[in-house]
C-alpha cells in the first residue's frame, strides 16, 4: 500500500451514485485519497475533483488512461450497468482492487468475466450492496449465524415502490441498464435474502415482468413525470426461485405499482426454529415455553467506531469503511463476487423466464 497506509482511489463514473454514495462516504474514511476522476462528460469529473479530490487529482474522459496510473490502489466503478463488466475486468488486470456499484453486471456472462478476472489476478472485487450494512441487516445476519432460525426454507425479497420511478440518468434505458426495478432495487432485496439464508445454489425460477403503467398520463411520481417514450424497461417484476435444497424465495420489485405495501430492500425469512421480517423495524418471531413471541430489538443507540475512527450509522459509510479495511488488511470484503454473481444469475433467470413464459433452470 502507498505511503503510511494511504489508500489511493480512482473514481470511474462521476454521476448520481458516485456523488450520492461513494465519494461522500470515502471522504469520511481516514487515510483515503481520491486522486483520479473519470467521466465521459469532463465537467462532471472536474466537479468531482473540486468537491472530493486531492488538489493534484487527475481528470480523465477515458478510463483506460486512469488505469495506467500505477499509484492508484483501488478503483470504484460507478457507471451505468452496461459498462460495469469491461471496466472492472480492465481495472483488475491493471492491478487495482475494485468496488463496483450494483448490480454486478447486466447479465451473468458479463458477471462471470468479472469473477474470472478477480480469480486470475488475485485482486479484490466487491459489489455495492450497502443494505447489508444497515443495523437491522447486521443484527438479523448475526442471528442467522447464531442458528436462531434453524434451517431457512422460505423467504421473501421485497423492493416495492408505489410511484417512485427514477427519471434521471439512464434508469429507464434498457440497453444501458439491462432492466428496470428488478435489476435496480430488486437486486438489493435478493442479495440480502441470499446472504441471510447463506444459500447460493438456485435450481430453477419462474418470473413475470410487467410494463403496465408506463403510459399513464397522471403519474403522481415522486420525482416528477417520466417520459413514456423513454420508459423502455419493466415497471414491476415478480419471481419465485427454488433452491437446490428445496428452499423457496419469492421476489417482488416495482418502481410503480398500485399498492400500499411499500418497502424497499427488505427480506422476510422463515426457518424451522424462528422467523424474522423487516416490516416494522426488525421483528423476530418464534415459540418459547409453548407461547408465541415477537422480539423487536431497538437500534436507537449511537453507532460504535468499528473501523479506524469511523463511527456512522450510514450504511454507505460503513460499506466504504469495511471495504477499505479489507484492502488494507488483505481480508475478504463483506460482499464476495461469487455471491453477487449468483444474484445476477437469478435476476437474469427471472427476466428470461418472463420472456419465454417458461421455467428457467440454472
Amino acid at each position: 500500500m502507498g505511503t503510511e497506509n494511504i489508500v489511493r482511489i480512482g473514481i470511474i463514473g462521476c454521476g448520481g451514485i458516485a456523488n450520492g454514495k461513494h465519494m461522500p462516504s470515502l471522504k469520511k474514511i481516514p487515510g483515503v485519497q481520491m486522486v483520479a476522476f473519470c467521466d465521459i462528460i469532463e465537467e462532471r469529473a472536474e466537479k468531482a475533483k473540486r468537491d472530493f479530490g486531492t488538489p493534484d487529482a487527475a481528470v480523465y474522459t477515458d478510463y483506460r488512461k486512469l488505469l495506467e496510473d500505477k499509484t492508484i490502489d483501488v478503483v470504484h466503478v460507478c457507471t451505468p450497468n452496461r459498462a460495469h463488466s469491461f471496466i472492472t475486468v480492465d481495472a483488475l488486470h491493471a492491478g487495482k482492487d475494485v468496488m463496483c456499484e450494483k448490480p454486478m453486471a447486466i447479465n451473468s456472462a458479463e458477471a462471470k468475466k468479472m469473477l474470472d478476472a478477480a480469480n486470475e489476478t488475485g485482486r479484490k472485487l466487491t459489489i455495492g450492496y450497502q443494505s447489508r450494512q444497515r443495523a437491522d441487516s447486521q443484527y438479523m445476519k448475526n442471528e442467522c449465524l447464531a442458528g436462531t432460525f434453524g434451517e431457512i426454507y422460505y423467504a421473501k425479497a421485497t423492493a416495492l415502490r408505489r410511484r417512485a420511478v427514477p427519471t434521471w440518468g439512464v434508469f429507464l434505458n434498457e440497453y444501458e441498464q439491462g432492466g428496470g426495478p428488478l435489476i435496480d432495487i430488486g437486486t438489493h432485496a435478493l442479495d440480502l435474502t441470499l446472504w441471510m439464508m447463506d444459500n447460493y445454489k438456485p435450481k430453477y425460477c419462474l418470473g413475470q415482468t410487467f410494463h403496465k403503467l408506463n403510459n399513464d398520463v397522471e403519474q403522481g411520481n415522486a420525482w416528477g413525470n417520466w417520459d413514456p417514450a423513454k420508459f423502455t424497461v419493466e415497471d414491476s417484476a415478480f419471481g419465485m426461485i427454488v433452491m437446490e435444497n428445496g428452499a423457496v424465495i419469492n421476489l417482488e420489485s416495482a418502481w410503480a405499482l398500485n399498492t400500499l405495501d411499500v418497502r424497499e430492500a427488505v427480506t422476510s425469512i422463515c426457518g424451522t426454529k424462528a422467523g424474522a421480517d423487516m416490516n416494522d423495524g426488525l421483528r423476530i418471531n418464534g415459540i418459547r415455553q409453548n407461547m408465541q413471541y415477537v422480539f423487536k430489538p431497538s437500534f436507537s443507540a449511537a453507532g460504535a467506531a468499528f473501523f479506524d475512527g469511523v463511527s456512522s450509522a450510514d450504511p454507505a459509510v460503513l460499506e466504504a469503511a469495511q471495504w477499505i479495511h479489507a484492502v488494507r488488511n488483505d481480508t475478504k470484503p463483506c460482499v464476495l463476487p461469487e455471491q453477487a454473481y449468483t444474484v445476477t444469475r437469478i435476476l437474469e433467470g427471472i427476466y428470461i423466464s418472463a420472456k419465454t413464459g417458461d421455467l428457467y433452470r440454472f
